[in-house]
């Protein structure tokens, strides 16, 4: 999953893109609002709202005007009026500097299952869906069927479609456990998924840190 930082201050900008890109994100960082409206569209955008150029409120009309892309505000401005209007102007969600990161990655994490769909509906990656409330899937409208615990893990790497999920989270998420020496547990499902799945590709390890889901 990639992400548009959108974010002057170096010193806050380097270390949160770092630390994004240790979770699995792609991240690209720019500076101004200009850049913000001229990048390619992201999968997700971190907007603070005071730039050196044309404020965050303008660069989240203007990105909302033109695309559906979910927008987290990130600024020092906390003030109700401050939140109200940024999420009249189309902002998914709204964090307050300074933030907790784990708190920021469950937020991004948040937003990108609403806006897949998922707890309303299938979450549809490509020709994939996944239903969590029937537990069923399709690729290309044909249904594959999964043991229990292949769905979770499934389900669990489609909510985070493009980001890399480590493998300790699939450990907690999928079996509730942490121990590390039931991996091989977790490379026996990913194998069976390929499988079923009908493209290798769609599963893809990232050596020693996880797995991610995307479309071949």
């Amino acid at each position: 999953m990639r992400i548009l930082l959108v974010e002057d201050e170096d010193a806050i900008a380097a270390p949160l893109a770092e630390g994004l890109r240790r979770e699995g994100f792609d991240v690209d960082r720019v500076a101004t609002g200009g850049d913000a409206l001229a990048a390619p569209e992201p999968d997700l955008v971190l907007l603070d709202l005071r730039l050196p150029d044309i404020d965050g409120y303008t660069v989240c009309r203007e990105l909302r005007a033109r695309s559906t892309v979910p927008i987290i505000v990130v600024t020092a401005k906390g003030e109700e009026v401050d939140r109200v209007v940024g999420l009249e102007l189309g902002a998914d969600d709204y964090v307050v500097k300074p933030f907790g990161f784990r708190e920021l990655v469950a937020r991004i994490r948040a937003v990108m299952r609403r806006a897949r769909g998922d707890g309303g509906g299938a979450i549809r990656v490509g020709q994939l869906a996944v239903d969590p409330r029937s537990r069923k899937v399709t690729v290309g409208g044909t249904e594959v069927e999964l043991t229990a615990k292949e769905f979770d893990l499934l389900a669990l790497l489609a909510r985070e479609a493009g980001a890399v999920v480590p493998r300790e989270r699939i450990l907690q998420e999928v079996w509730h456990t942490t121990w590390y020496g039931s991996s091989k547990t977790v490379d026996v499902h990913v194998a069976s998924l390929r499988r079923k799945l009908g493209d290798p590709r769609w599963v893809e390890t990232v050596r020693g840190i996880g797995h991610r889901l995307e479309q071949p």
